[in-house]
């Protein structure tokens, strides 16, 4: 005799459930539009004309849709180069910081690590307090770093932040009954590090991953002080130097620089969507791993 489906029944929702689910519904759509209407102002704002962004006619939508504000970014071959550099540096850089920050963050986990306690709170103490910026761009010049890549890829290779973040992680996610098994068996620390500890930690080196591309891919400060060749700029230096020089219009007739201030407002989208692009196409394939690589533990039961 065949079975007869039974029919599900829909638990019916009392009237002050349907409000509160309402309520979340009208916070989420507010949250979306907060969050998406200054993304598509800046966007429809970088391909409308010069006169309309600066006369204030957009709002939504492009206005007399033109591109001059790209069109004058990338006739400039400074910008490319700034684009390369800013590439190198923060492949280079987070490659640098994240190996850098498991190779310390690792060894404060593991409970037979002598003194780690004290140096944890050593580290912790240069996060609250720093030396300055002179003593740092001496440091840098003792160093014969001044005018190199260099300078923007090691002062900061390491964030304190990023350094607890791992190690807690590591202490939650690999437990010291693994490092045991593994030293029964011969393992090396470095093996026992590059086959086990790696592997279980992709979460957490995808959010520093990261963390530390968006960093060296946002910086422009230390470039700024340490920097004097313009072919090592990275792209935010050289969009800071594009708005500088079209904001300035000495010796020029009223009508030309009524343009030129028409162009300095259009360039500031245009650069907008040009530094935060790669950014933004990067972040949806890693963002899922915050809080995987925060909260979830390797050993599941």
């Amino acid at each position: 005799m065949a079975a007869t489906a039974i029919p599900k029944k829909r638990i019916k929702e009392s009237a002050g459930d349907r409000i509160f689910i309402g309520v979340i519904y009208v916070i989420l759509t507010l949250l979306v539009i907060v969050v998406l209407y200054p993304l598509i102002y800046i966007v429809s704002s970088s391909i409308s004309s010069p006169a309309a962004v600066t006369s204030g006619q957009v709002w939504l939508w492009p206005v007399e849709l033109s591109f001059k504000g790209f069109e004058e970014l990338f006739r400039r071959g400074e910008v490319m180069t700034g684009y390369l550099n800013s590439i190198f540096y923060t492949t280079v850089g987070t490659l640098i910081s994240v190996t850098l920050t498991i190779m310390i963050a690792y060894p404060l986990s593991r409970r037979a690590f002598f003194g780690r306690n004290a140096l944890m709170m050593v580290i912790t103490f240069t996060m609250i307090f720093s030396g300055g910026l002179i003593p740092t761009y001496m440091v840098v010049k003792g160093l014969d770093l001044i005018d190199t890549r260099w300078a923007l890829l090691i002062p900061n290779a390491i964030w304190v932040w990023q350094v607890i973040i791992a190690r807690s992680f590591f202490q939650s996610s690999i437990p010291e009954e693994l490092l045991e098994a593994s030293e029964i068996d011969g393992c090396s620390d470095l093996r026992f590090i590059w086959s086990v500890v790696l592997p279980l930690s992709k979460p957490i080196i995808a959010v520093l991953v990261l963390m530390y591309a968006v960093g060296q891919w946002n910086a422009y400060f230390d470039a700024l002080i340490y920097l004097k060749t313009a072919d090592l700029f990275p792209l935010q230096l050289i969009l800071r130097s594009i708005i500088i020089q079209n904001n300035s219009g000495s010796n020029m007739d009223a009508m030309a620089i009524v343009e030129k201030q028409q162009l300095a407002e259009l360039l500031k989208y245009s650069l907008i969507v040009v530094a935060t692009l790669p950014v933004l196409v990067i972040y949806p394939f890693v963002q899922r791993y915050f809080v995987q690589g925060m909260l979830v533990g390797s050993v599941k039961g």
